[in-house]
């Protein structure tokens, strides 16, 4: 571990901002404040500068004035940014510690960071970024597997300057705003005392720590590098995927200078909803619709289409007399979502729901008698040793518990407490 607190990668070294020695005297530290002050002032610096203006110009102000305070600077000396944010614990707010090394090696761009501890220059890329999108499908597709054909317009390096962005034999000059290093590190302040120093891609040379003369640059691309290349793709669906599943189309995501490998596209599948079937696993499920006649009779008939536009038919009593109920549920084996790299299937699972006659269907007197006799008869009657006879309405079940009765228990004057007798 190394021995000075200041030594947090994460910490902004002050005398570094103002451009001073460790040592230097107060009117050292005034004067270099005048001075950073003036060159970062928001209002000196043209528009698509004053983000960065403004975070340098807080950060030579809260230099100046830790610097410029013998208390404050010795605090600084010791315990470095610390000292001033009470959130990081221990004397000051000394506390646990983060490596900015670690986090840019989380996202790749470690090793060659300025100031990093790495070689310098711009970053080297292994691999170009993967493309991700969504792709909707309907069940019919996963049931059935698909082919998609389509075109796709991507980035390759340009064959005329094979990268490079300029004429054979011309030379690039060195990117003045980022020094030739690919990358810019800014300042933030992410609270109050607190400076973070990160990196981001330098925008004038985009990365590449080099611009070219115009006359230079490359007629093709334009020394951009890369030029737009339109291509014919084809996606193949299997039989048998899923909401969620990746299909990789390799190579196929924009080429990027310097990189040894091109990335993927990847298009992530998204399940359409069916309006008859739903998929859960390798199975499916449906609503069967039945009559009361058919419920109590049975019937034989195509009962729904599948997703291949097959008719499925069902013949029902298997076993005469046999009453299908509503909620009851009939598997059908074989006949759900194919399994991937499989001959197999899932099962359908049918949902019986019963539609039974409209208002007035059993109008005629005669026909009503009749159906009575065909039915089974109602249940012995109830003994009581007194009956009423009441009427009724249709209701709602959400009506009930609207009325709990407690307003007719409750006196006027307020709840009564037990009161106690003396012998």
């Amino acid at each position: 571990m190394n021995g000075d607190p200041r030594s947090d990668n994460n910490d902004v070294d002050l005398y570094e901002v103002l451009g001073v020695p460790k040592d230097a005297s107060q009117a050292d530290i005034r004067k270099a404040y005048r001075k950073a002050a003036l060159t970062h002032h928001p209002d000196k610096v043209p528009d698509e500068q004053k983000e960065e203006a403004e975070a340098r110009f807080k950060a030579v102000t809260q230099a100046y004035e830790i610097l410029y305070d013998d208390e404050k600077r010795q605090m600084y000396d010791r315990y470095g940014m610390a000292a001033f944010d009470s959130s990081r614990g221990g004397p000051g707010g000394m506390g646990g510690e983060v490596n900015m090394e670690d986090i840019l090696n989380m996202f790749g761009m470690g090793g060659g960071m300025p100031g990093m501890g790495g070689m310098g220059g711009a970053r080297k890329m292994r691999r170009s970024p993967d493309e991700n999108q969504k792709y909707e499908v309907t069940l019919e597709d996963l049931y059935k597997g698909k082919t998609v054909k389509f075109s796709s317009t991507k980035n390759v390096i340009c064959s005329k300057c094979t990268g490079t962005g300029g004429v054979e034999k011309a030379q690039p000059k060195e990117c003045s705003t980022c020094k030739g290093k690919g990358v810019r590190q800014i300042l933030s302040q992410v609270g109050p005392g607190m400076l973070t120093q990160r990196m981001v891609e330098c925008g004038a040379c985009e990365g590449t720590g080099q611009v070219w003369n115009p006359k230079d640059k490359c007629k093709k691309c334009k020394g951009k590098r890369v030029t737009e290349e339109r291509k014919q793709l084809e996606l193949y669906i299997p039989r048998g995927a899923r909401e969620g599943d990746q299909i990789k189309l390799e190579g196929e995501a924009d080429q990027v200078p310097g990189a040894e490998q091109t990335g993927d596209i990847i298009f992530h599948l998204v399940e359409l909803p069916h309006e008859t079937f739903q998929r859960t696993g390798n199975d499916l499920t449906a609503k069967l619709s039945i009559t009361l006649g058919e419920a109590l009779t049975g019937f034989h008939r195509v009962v729904l289409k599948h997703l291949d536009g097959r008719g499925i038919e069902l013949h029902h009593p298997q076993t005469p007399g046999q009453v299908l109920r509503a909620g009851e549920v009939l598997k059908v084996r074989g006949e759900g979502m194919p399994l991937k790299r499989s001959d197999a299937k899932g099962d359908l699972y049918l949902l019986v729901e019963i539609e039974f006659p409209e208002d007035g269907y059993f109008s005629d007197p005669a026909a009503l008698e009749a159906l009575r006799k065909l039915l089974p008869p109602p249940p012995p009657p109830i003994e009581a040793d007194e009956t009423d006879e009441v009427g009724f309405e249709v209701a709602d079940i959400e009506e009930i518990g609207g009325q709990d009765g407690r307003d007719a228990w409750e006196d006027d004057e307020g709840p009564q407490q037990a009161q106690c007798q003396t012998q």
